[in-house]
């Protein structure tokens, strides 16, 4: 019996502790859509205003790793046009600079943990339009906005606090 309780006690313990690993104050996320016939996947971490500004959190003027932990990663199945430059498939990492007016999005062919941010490795800077919300979202995210009738545009939306950034793409088909 004794045995059994041991056992019993355990088990709870490593439950709990297994729980409690689980929680992560800026939870994982893996968006999954296809425009045309191209998959883009972007893998990134949510980040709460949890009271605080957006300004406190992100500096304008300054790479940002468009999420939090680790950088994000933007995943293409197909070559994608970006402005007028191909990009061919793979996996890349998603940064941006944050203005008032616009962002820079980057595309850089590093992947890398936080801030490890490497310029030389830019593959693509380009503009993403800004226009303030009334509705604020509390939890930053990412999604692929505005495809087109015939399926081959689209955006990368960031939203966060009052702020929706819109980046347009192209897809090969």
């Amino acid at each position: 019996m004794k045995n059994f309780a041991a056992l019993i006690l355990v088990m709870a313990l490593v439950s709990t502790s297994a729980i409690a690993q689980k929680f992560q104050p800026s939870p994982k996320s893996v968006l999954t859509q296809v425009v045309g016939t191209t998959e883009i996947k972007i893998d990134y971490h949510r980040p709460g205003l949890k009271g605080r500004t957006l300004e406190s959190l992100i500096t304008n003027g300054k790479v940002w790793r468009a999420g939090a932990n680790q950088a994000t990663e933007i995943t293409f199945s197909k070559d994608v046009k970006i402005e007028d430059k191909i990009i061919t498939a793979g996996t890349y990492s998603l940064y941006a600079i944050p203005e008032a007016s616009e962002w820079t999005i980057i595309i850089n062919s590093k992947l890398s943990w936080g801030t490890q941010y490497n310029e030389a490795k830019d593959v693509i800077r380009f503009k993403g339009s800004v226009s303030k919300v009334n509705q604020p979202t509390e939890t930053f995210t990412i999604d692929i906005a505005d495809i087109s009738k015939d399926g081959t545009k689209a955006s990368i939306e960031l939203r966060w606090g009052n702020v929706v950034v819109k980046a347009p793409f192209e897809v090969m088909m």
